[in-house]
Formats: C-alpha cells, structure tokens, sequence
C-alpha cells in the first residue's frame, strides 16, 4: 500500500518544501465572488449551461437541509402533551430527546465511507430514504417506533450533517460563506417552521401527536424525488482509491475544532428539546411557547446567513466565537430566570447567540481544512465526537428535572456548556489550517 503525506503549515496553507500545495487551501480563506469555474468557457449558451447546474445543485443542497432540522423541533413542541398524556415519562422524554442527537455522533463516520464508495450525491440520496422512513416510523403510534424511527432519522442526518461542509469545499470553493450561509440558514428555517408548525397544524387536523410527528416525512419525501436526477448521474471523478487521514486524530487544532461543534450542538439540541417545557412550567401555553421558540429559530436563520460572511472577513474567528457563546448563555439563563414579560426579548437573543455559533462551527470546518477530502474527515471527526458530546446536553436536563422536579438547575449545565464553547471556540477561530497526512491504496 503506497503511501502519500501532504503536510501544510498551520498558518499561510504554504506546502512545505518538496510538497506540492493544494491551490484550495488559502483560496477557501479569501472567498471571492460566486463564480462557476476557473476554466473559459467557449460559448455564452455553455456558460449559462453551466451557472443553472450549479444554481441548481446549490439549491438542491439547501433543500436537503431545510429536513434536517424538523426532527428536532416538531418533538420538542408535542413534548408537553406528550408528557401530560403520560406518553412518555420525564426519563423516557430525555432518552427521547437524546437519542437522535446521540445517533448524530455515531453515525457521522459513515459519511466519508459512503461517500468514497457511492459518491457524495448518491449518498445525498440514501440520507434523504431514510430520513423520510425514520420521520414517518415515528407516526406509528407507540413507543418502539418512536425511538426507531428517531434513530433512523438520525443516522440520515448524521451522514447529511458531515457531508454539506464538505460538498461546500468541493463544489462551492471559491464562496464558503456563501453557501455555508445558504445551507445552514435553510437548517434555522426547517427549525422553525417545524416550531411554528407543528403543533397549529396538529390541532387543525385535528389529529394526535404522532400524526403531528408524522407530517415532515411529506417534505423529505418531496425532496428525495427531486434529488433522484442528481444520483443518478454518478459524480464527475469516481475515486480508484481509497485514502484515509491518519494524522487528523493527533491534531491539537482539530480538537479544538471538534469541541466547538460538540459544545455549541449541546446547547442547540437542549433549546431544541426542552424551551418549550421549560417555559410551559413557567406559565406559557403550548402554542405561545412553540412561537418563541419559531422566533428565537428565525433570528438563527438570520444569523446563519450573515455570520459566515462576516467571519471570513476578519482577521481571526476567535473572538466572535466566544461572544456569541456569551450571547447564548444571556439568552438562555434570561429565558429560565429572568421576568417572563421579557421572554421574547431573551429568546431573540439566544437565537443571536445560536445561531451564531452553528454557522461558526460549520464555518470552521471549511476554513480550517485544506481541501475537500481532509474537509470531510475534519467534518466526521467534529460531528462525530461533538453530537455525542452534545447529546449529553438533553439527556442533563432530563435527569435533572427528574431529581428536582424543575429546570433550575439546568442553568447551571448551560452556563458550563457555553464557557467550554467560548474556550473552545477561541482556539478554533485561529488562521490556521489542520495537519494532515493521507494514505492511499488503490481499490481493484
């Protein structure tokens, strides 16, 4: 089995002496605008050709990741009827609530060996089958369903969360922020349109909670119909190896990276999972709370886009990461603790904070990696321990209400959560690139 390293120097991407440089590698970090392809074209018709099947792609990626968030949040607004039509208990809700977040981390590794084998949009397409069969296993009615299906779906999201970074780097190299931008604003608006939805719609048809549940297979399954073009075609440069980063592990930056994400996405799934409990204790109704926890997902949508565009123009991410760290904690502990009158006001501002910090981490991923292959690595690596890290989050406040009976004490978790992404997130947003070193066998 050959083996090839590529080392590159944290700071400049320069490759070091006798190592030919990715030209990938510091363009990413100075994205310019939206273009299609640094080849001349011979033809305007070609060249149109060309702009619609990459606006088109792009905008089947966003499509892909407006359902990868619905999960989430259509659980977390019935999770009060659920709980009072004792459905599932406290601890049940929290297994609940982190078991899809839990498949996130285990799952993520699939993603790079899908994709070596299949390619990236075939894989797309496997994603969104089994998003759209998880999504609808949950409507069946009992129990072992819902946490079947709850773990399909979260193995297709695991695999679709590590795959759009790097789709990003190979497709999209010259406007990362952009994209990453795009898709990731399109993740707030599944959120929470899910949020604002779920529970209006549940009651209009009215329908029990797992129907409710039941409902975003319909647009996962739209789009797996329109994605089906894409897979059928198989990518342009089919890989006749098979290579593997074996230095990624021992990277201090990498873990920097990894704990950003892990941190940040403990604090997105505990929001997603249990605000509207939370503040159904403090006096709100279902639907009241289901619309702020929509709003502080539409700020995040906001943020997503913007953000990514701001940071690639600065100098470092560093300190933009942990304010917004700093942002999610005051939103949170105001939402938890602060006058309920207030509670819109607080819940925008966590959605700032939120926000933030998903398109930072998602961000990160690509600026930090060299080229499109150590991209997907860095991406499973970072999802692949961060959302087991993150699953922590819910299953906490879960076992807390459980011991307390009430979610003071999960100010206290949220508050240690955000301080480690604030930590980790100033690490990570240093101008660095990762260190890498591949080996390749070919494949027979």
């Amino acid at each position: 089995m050959p083996i090839k390293c590529k080392r590159r120097s944290r700071s400049t991407g320069q490759s070091e002496p006798g190592i030919t440089r990715d030209a990938t590698a510091q363009d990413s970090l100075h994205p310019e605008i939206f273009t299609v392809s640094d080849q001349p074209v011979s033809s305007h018709a070609s060249l149109l050709y060309e702009v619609m099947g990459r606006l088109m792609l792009g905008f089947g990626l966003i499509l892909i990741a407006f359902n990868l968030r619905p999960l989430f949040a259509s659980l977390s607004v019935l999770l009060p009827d659920m709980l009072q039509q004792q459905v599932l208990t406290s601890a049940q809700a929290g297994y609940l609530t982190t078991l899809p977040v839990l498949c996130l981390g285990i799952f993520a590794p699939l993603a790079p060996w899908l994709s070596q084998r299949i390619g990236n949009k075939r894989t797309l397409l496997v994603v969104m089958v089994l998003l759209t069969a998880g999504t609808a296993m949950r409507g069946w009615g009992n129990i072992l369903p819902l946490f079947l299906g709850s773990a399909m779906a979260g193995m297709a999201i695991a695999i679709g969360n590590v795959l759009l970074p790097a789709m990003v780097k190979k497709e999209f190299p010259q406007s990362p922020a952009l994209m990453t931008g795009s898709y990731t604003m399109a993740l707030c608006a599944g959120a929470a349109v899910a949020a604002a939805g779920t529970l209006p719609l549940t009651q209009s048809l009215e329908t029990t909670w797992a129907t409710g549940l039941a409902l975003w297979a319909l647009p996962a399954g739209i789009v797996m119909l329109l994605w089906l073009p894409y897979a059928v075609v198989p990518d342009s440069a089919p890989q006749n190896r098979q290579l593997q980063t074996v230095s990624l592990w021992r990277d201090s930056l990498a873990w920097q990276v990894t704990f950003f994400m892990g941190l940040q996405s403990a604090l997105g799934y505990s929001i997603f999972g249990w605000i509207v409990p939370i503040l159904h204790d403090r006096g709100l109704d279902g639907v009241q709370a289901g619309w702020i926890l929509s709003i502080s997902i539409v700020v995040q949508l906001i943020a997503c886009f913007v953000l990514p565009s701001l940071a690639v123009r600065c100098k470092n991410q560093s300190l933009i990461n942990a304010a917004m760290a700093l942002t999610a904690a005051i939103g949170f502990l105001g939402m938890l603790f602060g006058p309920i009158e207030l509670v819109w006001e607080f819940g925008i501002l966590q959605g700032i904070g939120q926000g933030g910090l998903f398109a930072l981490a998602l961000t990160i991923i690509v600026l930090r990696s060299p080229d499109a292959h150590i991209a997907t690595h860095l991406s499973s690596m970072a999802q692949s321990v961060g959302y087991t890290l993150a699953a922590l989050g819910p299953l906490l406040i879960g076992m807390l209400h459980s011991l307390t009976g009430g979610y003071a004490a999960s100010g206290w978790l949220f508050t240690a959560l955000c301080l480690g992404a604030a930590i980790s997130g100033w690490g990570a947003g240093r101008t660095r690139l990762v260190q890498a070193c591949y080996t390749s066998k070919v494949r027979h």
